[in-house]
């Protein structure tokens, strides 16, 4: 019995080590955190984390800095900068912009909701009302333009993290608005042709837009202050060697905000640039979410062991194939390539067909669906194509689901704990596990479904055509998650070091579908060690696309931007 529960109770473990760690970080030097909600435009409920440092009080008020996340993001992944404004003695108001994290949708509408989200910063009495910052990532930025616009004197500077003026999104930069703005733009950004209309994020400088801005008839000089920052009008480029969704784990992009912060707003406590903790925070989370999937895990081997589910116990007794010969490379090459052939096209098409709509609202969530189905049915295909060896399966369907459930439910329920006790989830960068709403509950359960249909025929595909006789714990967990994902990791080692070393992407169209499939390596990696471990102690397929189903589609849903409001 104790065996049996070794691996739940370790992951308990590790998700507390983690919890404590990241809280300790973001709430060092008695910072205080709230999970606050405040009214935006049309009546939509707007989300946000409230940083207060210590000694703050209406008495003895603080510069405030709204901190705004860019799309199909939340407001956890600004955590980085938050938790080093709050450190300097800035109140932050980290907000979910609208149609994100808790945000009432729909996203993109009454400027991505900065305008209320700068009211509500305004409207808090241990904020200094004449010294506040605006800082945004990507669509952030637009989100922090917004509110520049609706209110033009109600900041003193602004920090454009990866982001641009003008181009449809906001009013186009003049060398008098927006106020004391830094442009933090990487090297490597992924988004340069449509950010600033210049090829690579190394050429910014160059940007006709950009030195419109400054003021500068010529390239602009990347650290040097332009115009005067007492009358408004100062400007700076910053050029980080990072990509675009690098700079939120970026010590040197962080540290240029907290850098042009210091320069322009009065108040806070003054601290050095590179006097940084927040990766500690990110290695917390991690922590957390590697005792989440060893969590998972463990639960599934202790409801196993009870008297309801004892008899779905079994050991695989048959396999795809008695040996790795050629057709078995095969199938593995062609289960590692075409997921990622068709990632393009399958996310082009699924947007075409669904996008998003009242029943499907959610865009991103749709085409990574619809590439799910259709390389599900395409596995299939392969499978009727190149046959391995009949492989027998339990199937015990009615428990096989209860099993799954209990096991997701008791994942879930650590998700929730340190969401109520410490205000984290679990996450590494912009990967992360978190609680759903209400709202995010519903629009899971319709894209459960699809999700349920891929993971159902590619598990079979795996277990059922690449099975080896004889394999090693080890060597089928690694043959497993290198088939899932193997084909990612190759193809994004390329992608990026297409990017380091010529500014380019490999398909320079499709840098935000690069971004979203950069996910697909930590995810997969997880759906193969909890299909591997399920189908290890079953010999059924069932509980891992049961389990990675539900997991999935939480996770896919809690972190995408919803277009349409659900009732």
């Amino acid at each position: 019995m104790q065996k049996q529960w070794r691996s739940f109770l370790l992951g308990w473990i590790i998700i507390l080590i983690g919890s404590v760690l990241a809280h300790s970080i973001q709430t060092s030097g008695d910072i205080r955190i709230k999970d606050v909600r405040f009214n935006g435009a049309d009546g939509n409920v707007l989300s946000a984390y409230l940083y207060i440092p210590p000694g703050v009080t209406a008495a003895t008020p603080a510069p405030g800095i709204l901190a705004v996340h860019g799309y199909i993001n939340s407001r956890e992944v600004q955590s980085g900068f938050a938790i080093e404004f709050a450190r300097r003695g800035y109140v932050v108001l980290a907000m979910d912009q609208a149609g994100h994290g808790y945000s009432d949708a729909p996203a993109f509408a009454n400027g991505f909701g900065g305008p209320a989200g700068l009211a509500y910063l305004r409207s808090l009495d241990i904020v200094d009302k004449d010294n506040i910052g605006l800082e945004g990532h990507s669509m952030g930025g637009w989100t922090i333009l917004a509110a520049a616009t609706a209110y033009p004197d109600d900041y003193k500077s602004m920090v454009l993290e990866g982001s641009s003026v003008g181009g449809g999104r906001s009013a186009p930069g003049t060398t008098h608005w927006p106020r004391n703005v830094a442009v933090v733009y990487s090297q490597f950004d992924e988004f340069s042709a449509s950010m600033w209309q210049v090829p690579k994020g190394s050429d910014a400088k160059d940007s006709a837009n950009l030195k419109t801005m400054f003021g500068s008839a010529t390239a602009v000089n990347i650290g040097q202050v332009y115009g005067n920052i007492d009358a408004g009008t100062a400007r700076v480029l910053y050029s980080p060697p990072v990509t675009h969704p690098g700079d939120h784990i970026s010590r040197t992009a962080i540290g240029h905000s907290l850098d042009w912060f210091a320069q322009t707003l009065e108040g806070g406590t003054p601290l050095p640039a590179n006097d940084q903790i927040w990766m500690y925070k990110e290695l917390g989370t991690l922590i957390a979410m590697i005792g989440f999937v060893l969590l998972l895990c463990g639960s599934f081997n202790a409801l196993l062991g009870m008297p309801t589910f004892a008899n779905l116990a079994k050991t695989p007794e048959s396999f795809a194939y008695s040996q790795r010969d050629k057709r078995w490379w095969l199938v593995a090459a062609l289960s590692a390539v075409i997921p990622v052939a068709t990632f393009y096209p399958f996310m082009g098409w699924g947007g075409q067909l669904f996008g998003a709509s009242a029943l499907l609202p959610q865009s991103i969530s749709s085409q990574v669906a619809f590439w799910g189905v259709m390389n599900g049915i395409l596995f299939t295909i392969i499978g009727l194509i190149i046959r391995a060896q009949a492989v027998q399966f339990s199937n015990s369907i009615g428990k096989m689901l209860l099993i799954s459930l209990a096991t997701v439910a008791s994942g879930y329920s650590a998700v929730l704990m340190a969401d109520f006790f410490f205000q984290i989830d679990f996450r590494f960068w912009f990967v992360g596990i978190k609680p759903l709403n209400l709202m995010l509950f519903q629009i899971m359960l319709v894209y459960l479904l699809p999700f349920t249909v891929f993971f159902l025929l590619a598990l079979r595909a795996l277990h059922g055509g690449l099975s080896v006789a004889g394999d090693s714990a080890a060597k089928q967990y690694a043959s497993n998650i290198l088939a899932l994902m193997g084909g990612f990791l190759v193809f994004l080692i390329l992608q990026y070091g297409s990017l380091f070393l010529s500014g380019f992407l490999l398909t320079p169209a499709q840098p935000l579908n690069t971004i979203v499939m950069l996910q697909f390596v930590p995810l997969l990696t997880i759906v193969g060690v909890i299909s591997t471990y399920t189908y290890r102690r079953t010999a059924s397929y069932l509980p891992g696309a049961f389990i990675n189903a539900l997991f999935v589609s939480c996770y896919v849903v809690a972190g995408q931007a919803t277009q349409f409001p659900v009732n």
